[in-house]
């Protein structure tokens, strides 16, 4: 957005969420600040009710952010919550979490363009939306089958042997 120069950065509101794919039901939360402690809580408030408080196992897709990161992130997790299971994505790999699939419907929806008066303002945006999207919400549909993977590794096997014999 344009803005003249008396902007004023208000500052940030830090979003949370986690998306069980097989309901498609959202999980968010609007923090003032990442980490451990926010991610946590998150966790908590998904893990501390049915039907993932008994589950035998309930997978956690994640990124690679600092809250989450590492073989020190799944032993926290598993000590507090035993049938929670960490899965790190590979890093640059967003695009295999089907939560950022959310947060781009997301951003083109409800947050853009993003004038906003007040950090509260901006978070009831985000949780109003989350609400609005939760009664239309279908899990997302893949398109993207093993074959199509098998396709892509080929493809760049060749290209990058190519590449090789070219330099």
């Amino acid at each position: 957005m344009k803005v003249e120069h008396e902007y004023e950065r208000l500052g940030s509101v830090n979003y949370l969420a986690a998306w069980d794919v097989q309901h498609a039901k959202i999980f968010g939360r609007c923090e003032a600040k990442t980490g451990i402690e926010a991610f946590d809580r998150l966790v908590c408030d998904v893990m501390g009710q049915e039907p993932y408080a008994s589950a035998k196992r309930v997978f956690w897709i994640v990124d690679n952010g600092s809250s989450h990161r590492g073989q020190t992130s799944i032993k926290r997790m598993q000590s507090k919550w035993p049938n929670a299971i960490l899965v790190h994505l590979p890093v640059h790999a967003s695009w295999l979490n089907q939560i950022e699939i959310y947060f781009s419907i997301l951003q083109r929806k409800a947050l853009t363009p993003n004038y906003f008066s007040s950090l509260n303002d901006l978070a009831s945006t985000i949780m109003e939306f989350q609400r609005r999207y939760e009664h239309a919400a279908k899990p997302f549909e893949w398109k993207f089958t093993k074959e199509n993977l098998q396709k892509m590794m080929s493809k760049l096997k060749i290209e990058s042997s190519a590449w090789s014999l070219a330099a």
